[in-house]
């Protein structure tokens, strides 16, 4: 057996598999606390192969995220002291975390929204919110608001464009 046509039946596997939602929840909470790669790749090739599961996918990666934005606020809130510094390094650099927080302080609901939408590293904006103790209300709200457009968004491509959903996406994306 080739190595494609391995991966192949592995990722049919996966797709069939009756834990598929509990997997792209566990993917989308990774996504949005310690694994700064895009979920659209996942996803936009799942929702294809699983449409009648298309919204339920979508929503589960929204719950997944906000999990994850939980657990990143608290970081920031809590742990900040300890290990900012750390994923400061490991995401960014001090100088664009400093404008991150200083947006987060002058900008807020609006920056969160931003942020969540635009399919970047989501985990400074996390950590931001926590560290400079933004309202943990005003933070759930624009993430779920955010992650829903962002997640739901792709389920609409999907359901309109059929199989042509991921090459319309990579054809209209911006750097």
């Amino acid at each position: 057996m080739t190595l494609l046509k391995g991966l192949e039946q592995s990722t049919k596997r996966i797709v069939n598999s009756k834990h598929m939602l509990q997997g792209i929840t566990l993917a989308s909470f990774l996504e949005s606390t310690v694994v700064p790669i895009p979920l659209e790749a996942v996803m936009v090739p799942l929702m294809q192969a699983r449409r009648e599961k298309l919204w339920l996918i979508a929503l589960m990666a929204t719950l997944g995220c906000l999990i994850g934005a939980l657990a990143g606020y608290g970081l920031g809130y809590f742990l900040f002291d300890l290990v900012g510094d750390w994923v400061i390094e490991t995401f960014s650099n001090p100088e664009q975390f400093e404008m991150v927080k200083s947006k987060m302080e002058s900008q807020g609901f609006w920056f969160v929204l931003t942020l969540g939408i635009v399919p970047i590293p989501f985990q400074i904006a996390m950590l931001a919110a926590g560290a400079t103790q933004y309202s943990i209300i005003g933070f759930l709200a624009a993430t779920v608001i955010a992650r829903s457009i962002r997640y739901f968004g792709l389920a609409l491509v999907v359901y309109f464009a059929g199989n042509k959903a991921e090459d319309l996406i990579k054809q209209h994306k911006t750097k």
